[in-house]
């Protein structure tokens, strides 16, 4: 058996883990690389397997970094089942034609400008390939032993990342690999915990946040300080989000503030059709997160959808102090990059950064402490407060991380680690080495591993 790391692997994005048997040949995530250009060029190289010879894709989670190169690989030949969870499955209807969509959009829009280096700049694939994807789904449930091919069989248990999301345990001819997807928070405000695997001969790892603590500040705290030495100024708050996941829990934590009077009543905007959507879904599967029926109709009509372009350039010509949440998390698409051009170049204003910024993204340059941001062929001056609220992302630290593992009753055979930038990947690596005395290395880019 082999285990080649396609994605995922020396980076934070792109999780990609083709398995080898004698028999079949699976792929566990199909991600999106993202941040540096280096990266994001990979999307367009071609896979080292044919899609067509690819038995059966399994899918850890429904984030693009995960998913998103779905619709290029059945658009390119691939014609077996993506197996994932039921949320899983319909967080990807909204999330992959809305990736097409804005793929579309942005060289459309390039083409336009002519900004672009590319003549024509074309997408990576389209709103029709990805709902033409949709149709090889197989969604299955969590804990229940699930054929995958010919002397294979998967097990999905829950990981509290974002709904639907599954640590992954591959049974082929004897051998257990477990991919452990992204790890979820210990004691979350929304999401479940993390579901311990009791055994694995190898273990594939992610490791965002191996080198770091998050910060223990209560999050709905460091929230109404940011929203009110914002709107005490007369600026607006800004903050980029994930549409799946982030986009709830801003929202559960906005509403409890407003509950118990934290901040005045300035309006909250969630502009992003895919979080609404993604908004409804979280509500209809209560039993798989923390929230009441009640908690989740609460959260749910806090803010103001803004679901017509048009409404969304009225938010940018209005100067009243508000709250705008919207897609995408690291700014690297979407409506958020029409507000940052609005609203960062204001130092009255703040740019509030609520999870992972991958290098390479927008977000990862405001975090850095950027100056001016390139968005659609021009330089935005960035004057407005940028404030991290770590503590609001739904990745484990490092001591999440170890606790995780410690749900093993024995070692695996060898652990890779992966899903990290390098420094958090190897720090990540010698804390399994030392602390728990496990065999653990990380992988290259394209490297193939033979699991004797």
């Amino acid at each position: 058996m082999q285990l080649t790391f396609l994605g995922g692997a020396g980076t934070v994005t792109g999780s990609k883990y083709l398995v080898e048997t004698g028999d079949c040949k699976i792929l566990v995530d199909c991600g999106l690389f993202q941040g540096f250009k280096q990266l994001r060029l990979r999307n367009r190289q071609p896979l080292p397997v044919a899609p067509a010879d690819i038995d059966a894709v399994l899918l850890t989670h429904a984030h693009l970094d995960h998913s998103g190169f779905i619709p290029a690989l059945v658009r390119d030949g691939f014609r077996g089942p993506v197996i994932s969870t039921h949320a899983t499955f319909k967080l990807c209807e909204l999330l992959l034609p809305d990736s097409g969509y804005l793929m579309e959009a942005d060289a459309r829009y390039a083409n336009k400008r002519g900004f672009s280096k590319h003549t024509p700049a074309l997408p990576l694939y389209t709103e029709r390939d990805a709902k033409a994807a949709l149709a090889s789904f197989a969604p299955t449930g969590f804990d229940e032993p699930t054929r995958v091919a010919e002397g294979c069989s998967a097990i999905f248990r829950p990981m509290g990342h974002i709904l639907g999301a599954a640590s992954i345990e591959l049974n082929c001819n004897g051998k257990r690999i477990v991919f452990s997807g992204d790890i979820g928070r210990y004691s979350a405000a929304t999401m479940i915990d993390p579901v311990r695997v009791p055994r694995a001969d190898y273990l594939v790892v992610e490791s965002t946040y191996g080198n770091r603590h998050h910060d223990e500040t209560d999050p709905e705290t460091a929230l109404e300080d940011v929203i009110n030495r914002t709107i005490g100024r007369g600026g607006s708050v800004i903050i980029p989000s994930f549409a799946v996941g982030r986009a709830q829990t801003l929202l559960f934590h906005l509403s409890q503030l407003r509950r118990r009077g934290r901040f005045g009543p300035v309006p909250i905007f969630l502009n992003s059709p895919m979080a609404v959507n993604a908004s409804s879904i979280f509500c209809d599967h209560v039993g798989e997160h923390r929230l009441t029926e009640e908690q989740c109709r609460e959260a749910c009509g806090i803010a103001e959808y803004v679901r017509d372009v048009e409404d969304s350039k009225r938010l940018n010509r209005d100067p009243m102090p508000k709250i705008i949440v919207a897609a995408s998390g690291m700014a690297t698409g979407g409506r958020i990059l029409h507000h940052l051009k609005a609203y960062a170049p204001d130092p009255r204003n703040s740019i509030l950064l609520a999870g992972f910024q991958a290098g390479g993204t927008r977000g990862a340059a405001l975090r850095d402490g950027a100056s001016e941001l390139k968005i659609h062929g021009e330089f935005i001056p960035v004057r407005a407060e940028v404030a991290t609220l770590d503590m609001l992302s739904a990745h484990a630290d490092q001591g999440e991380l170890l606790r995780w593992l410690g749900g093993f009753e024995d070692p695996p055979i060898q652990t890779f680690v992966t899903h990290g930038e390098p420094e958090a990947s190897d720090m990540f690596r010698r804390c399994i080495t030392e602390r728990l005395g496990w065999e653990a290395r990380v992988p290259e880019h394209g490297e193939r591993v033979v699991l004797a």
